[in-house]
C-alpha cells in the first residue's frame, strides 16, 4: 500500500529553508504549510512572506492548513501564489464551511475541511461532495511534535467507510505525530496522505524516512 507523503514545513529548519524545499522536491509528494495565527490556535506559525518565497521554489504541490479564524479571507490570496490545497478547520468556519469550500474549489484550489481530535467525525458527513478532502488531526491543532492520538486510527476508518458507502472519491490525510511507526496502520486505516513533521526534518536522513513513510509495512 502507496500513501503521499506531505512534510511539514514547520519543523523544518528555517535557516536553511530553501535547501529542505529542494530536498522535498526531489523525494516527497506535497509540501504541507501550516498557518496558524494566536488565535484559533496558542500559537503562531508563518505567513504570506514564507509561503510565497517556498512557492517560488517549490516544484511539486503546495499544501497550506489554515489554523486561524476567518479562514475564508485567504482563499484568493493562496491562489494568486499558487497553492495547490487549501484546508481550513471546521470548527473555525462559522457556519460558512460549504461557502468556503465552494471558493477555495472556485479559485482552482482543491479544498479540504480539517477537525481536531475532539470534534466527532461524523460532523464531517454533511460535506462529503463538497471536499476533495478531508483532514483528520491526530493531535492537537498549535504544535509540532506532539505524541500520536491512537483513537485517530477509529476515526479514519469510519471516515473512510462512509466515503465508501457514499462512491465519494474524497482523500483523507492525516496531520500529527505520524512516523515510520504508525504509518503502516494509519494507511490500513484509510489514511491517502500523511503529514510529518519531526519524523522527516529531525531524521539523520529525511530522504530514506519520507521513502518508509510512502510504503510502510
Amino acid at each position: 500500500m502507496q500513501v503521499k507523503i506531505a512534510p511539514s514545513l514547520l519543523s523544518a529548519n528555517f535557516l536553511r529553508l530553501e535547501e529542505d524545499v529542494e530536498m522535498l522536491n526531489s523525494s516527497a509528494d506535497l509540501i504541507h504549510l501550516d498557518i496558524m495565527d494566536g488565535s484559533f490556535v496558542p500559537n503562531l506559525s508563518f505567513g504570506f512572506p514564507v509561503m510565497e518565497a517556498v512557492a517560488r521554489k517549490a516544484v511539486i504541490p503546495l499544501d497550506a492548513h489554515f489554523m486561524v479564524v476567518n479562514p475564508g479571507d485567504w482563499v484568493k490570496r493562496c491562489a494568486e501564489i499558487g497553492i495547490a490545497s487549501m484546508s481550513f478547520h471546521l470548527e473555525a468556519a462559522g457556519g460558512n464551511a460549504r461557502s468556503i469550500l465552494r471558493d477555495i474549489r472556485a479559485h482552482g484550489m482543491k479544498a479540504g475541511l480539517a477537525i481536531n481530535p475532539d470534534v466527532p467525525v461524523e460532523k464531517l458527513y454533511p460535506y462529503i461532495g463538497s471536499a476533495d478532502f478531508f483532514l483528520i488531526m491526530s493531535v492537537f491543532a498549535g504544535f509540532g511534535g506532539q505524541k500520536f492520538i491512537y483513537d485517530s486510527l477509529d476515526r479514519i476508518h469510519t471516515l473512510k467507510s462512509r466515503l465508501q458507502e457514499k462512491n465519494d472519491s474524497a482523500l483523507i490525510e492525516v496531520d500529527g505525530g505520524v512516523n515510520v511507526g504508525n504509518a503502516a496502520a494509519l494507511a490500513e486505516a484509510g489514511a491517502d496522505i500523511l503529514v510529518a513533521g519531526n519524523a522527516v526534518f529531525k531524521a539523520a536522513n529525511p530522504q530514506e524516512v519520507i521513502s518508509q513513510l510512502r510504503n510502510p509495512r
